[in-house]
């Protein structure tokens, strides 16, 4: 049914009423009106059942999170002993490790559709079941190709999840308190990789023939917590206001805010944002069309959205993480134990500076974390190449190698990994949503996965330090990209930051507005 929903149905406040107020109605007093709307919402939840039963619900959707986190922290030590189990050659560990994420953007943009058609809720689920599938075929792999097959469904499987989770808490979440809640995925990302360089650690010393296959198989156990999970927490209430199941939509709402009297207003403005453009922009067709065929606000939004996604991976997060091993090793680690003992250190830097990001985004905002992230990533990237290029199998060069390491993905945590997908997933109007970000999310999983295929081959051509010399360079364009093409949405509401992209000179005036309207309000 997807964004068909409202199609041949008139569009109902909470009251019964037809709105009339046209999709991109920007005068003063609408806009005037909104900010006020976002005021209030930017209160503190109060209630704090109400506030325990949000998180909860972002804590739910985060689970598939875990399992992507998993298995890039896991294969980055499993990949050793498949090699040594299965005799596999480079170029097939490099197609191992990278064609998930190639895959996954199958599963991105199929998610889009498929959680405009069955719901949020019901295609974390189904993300869960599929990659569960893959996982289990992975573990009791006899072969190359068979451990392929499960790496490709558990690939479709990660690539919805990566995509619906941001989403869902984005529209579940009050304003003042989105960017920490859509930035739980990432928490949950950091956690799974942990998890996964523990879990090499750990079974490291098992015979090759089975270690690897137990790291893989217990990335399968979130999956069962899911499935209950997805019991306890409701619909979107945006989604369910497309399908027109208003009531429903008031009940979902009821719950996640302070009072009857806000969740009434709530369900008017999403009614407003989400009925009052033509019927014939919900459907599918028209949806993607609207993408290829931008308007100049929704062409700036498509930029933003794809090009965070496209950096938070083109400046090798993914070879970082994956590779990890193999960059102490080139540094002068020796010993299995001691490769995979040193990324668990990195594993542990990641999961803690993710944690800066979740109490700070909404306070400081996305931008100012942003540039600590990128500015801070291309510092650590220049002295990695710089001590694996003079210092290497120096004391001095590995302390260096493993500071820079810890550094950049400590970089990486603060900004430019959780407010990506923050940033992606509310500055889509509700028509696109959806679909705007699962395109956003296939530019990360190619970027991800061409990235991390090509590794080995790109180092063995300009050497590691010149690899990541290149990042390093990547790096710094991405400054310059959060500095002119990522506007400030912290506080704003999912239906008011659609205004951020507008002519400069009219959002300006609206703001100057708004300035005057809160001294004189001060002055009384």
């Amino acid at each position: 049914m997807g964004l068909v929903g409202m199609q041949g149905n008139d569009n109902e406040n909470g009251n019964g009423e037809i709105s009339e107020i046209p999709l991109g109605t920007k005068t003063k007093y609408i806009r005037m009106n909104s900010e006020l709307t976002e005021t209030e919402e930017g209160l503190p939840i109060n209630n704090s059942e109400t506030r325990k039963y949000v998180f909860a619900c972002a804590i739910f959707a985060s689970l598939n999170s875990v399992l992507l986190g998993y298995d890039v922290g896991v294969m980055s030590g499993a990949i050793i002993f498949i090699q040594e189990d299965l005799k596999i050659t480079e170029v097939q560990q490099e197609v191992l490790i990278g064609i998930l994420s190639i895959i996954s953007l199958l599963g991105s943009l199929a998610a889009g559709k498929t959680s405009d058609a069955i719901g949020r809720k019901w295609t974390i689920g189904l993300a869960a079941v599929i990659f569960q599938t893959g996982g289990a075929i992975m573990a009791l792999a006899p072969s190359f190709k068979v451990l392929m097959i499960g790496r490709l469904l558990a690939g479709v499987g990660i690539g919805f999840g990566v995509m619906i989770a941001p989403v869902y808490i984005a529209e579940i979440s009050p304003a003042i308190a989105r960017g920490s809640l859509t930035s739980v995925p990432e928490i949950f990302i950091n956690f799974g990789i942990l998890l996964g360089y523990i879990s090499n650690y750990a079974f490291s010393k098992l015979p090759a023939h089975i270690n690897w296959r137990i790291m893989l198989g217990v990335g399968l156990i979130p999956s069962v917590v899911i499935a209950v999970a997805l019991f306890a927490i409701p619909e979107s209430p945006r989604w369910l206001v497309v399908q027109n199941r208003i009531e429903e939509a008031r009940l979902v709402l009821i719950k996640i805010t302070n009072s009857e009297k806000e969740a009434e207003e709530k369900l008017q403005e999403i009614q407003i944002a989400a009925g009052s453009s033509n019927a014939d922009k919900y459907e599918t067709k028209a949806v993607w069309l609207e993408i290829l065929r931008p308007s100049p606000p929704v062409r700036r939004m498509l930029i933003t959205g794809c090009g965070i996604q496209c950096f938070q991976q083109i400046t090798g997060i993914d070879t970082t993480v994956y590779y990890s091993p193999q960059i102490f090793k080139n540094a002068g680690i020796t010993g299995n134990s001691q490769l995979l003992a040193a990324t668990v250190a990195v594993g542990f830097t990641k999961t803690l500076f993710i944690l800066i990001a979740i109490l700070f985004i909404d306070k400081l905002g996305r931008k100012p974390l942003l540039y600590a992230s990128t500015i801070g990533m291309t510092v650590c990237l220049f002295s990695l190449s710089l001590s694996l290029a003079f210092l290497s199998h120096a004391k001095a060069g590995i302390i260096l190698a493993i500071i820079a390491v810890c550094g950049n993905v400590a970089s990486f945590s603060v900004g430019l990994g959780p407010i990506c997908w923050v940033l992606s997933s509310e500055i889509f109007p509700l028509r696109l949503r959806a679909q705007a970000s699962a395109l956003g999310a296939v530019g990360s999983r190619v970027s991800s996965g061409v990235i991390s295929m090509s590794f080995l081959s790109v180092t063995r051509a300009i050497t590691t330090a010149g690899t990541f010399f290149i990042f390093g360079l990547i790096s710094c364009s991405a400054v310059a990209f959060v500095h002119y093409c990522v506007p400030e949405t912290k506080g704003k509401t999912l239906e008011d930051i659609e205004v951020l992209f507008q002519n400069e000179e009219e959002l300006q005036r609206s703001e100057i507005e708004m300035g005057d309207v809160e001294h004189l309000m001060q002055k009384s």
